[in-house]
């Protein structure tokens, strides 16, 4: 079992990238410092413990969502936590990841 597989995303790149074409948007839950330190271009701060307060406004994009943070457990845990509430995301793990996928 491969590290994404645990935290949701068993199909890596792919997935990412085929989320990107349908222009998804991308949430980095790791801390205001963290996302300060670098983080994937466009990309959204709305750290994980903020998640259940801002599911509406994220609905309200009315696109998909990947998630991302600095391991892949984080943005794990995010995931679940919109999907569970009907948001269409994924686990893209972590930041550099996510941002090798843009194009």
């Amino acid at each position: 079992m491969g590290f994404f597989n645990v935290f949701g995303s068993g199909n890596g790149n792919k997935e990412i990238e085929a989320y990107l074409a349908k222009g998804a948007v991308v949430i980095d839950v790791r801390t205001e410092p963290e996302f300060y330190e670098g983080h994937v271009d466009g990309s959204e701060n709305i750290p994980l413990n903020t998640i259940p307060f801002n599911i509406e406004e994220i609905k309200n994009l009315g696109k998909p969502v990947i998630t991302c943070c600095r391991s892949g457990a984080r943005s794990g845990s995010a995931a679940s936590i919109l999907k569970q509430n009907g948001v269409d995301a994924i686990n893209g793990g972590p930041w550099q990841n996510v941002a090798a996928c843009i194009k």
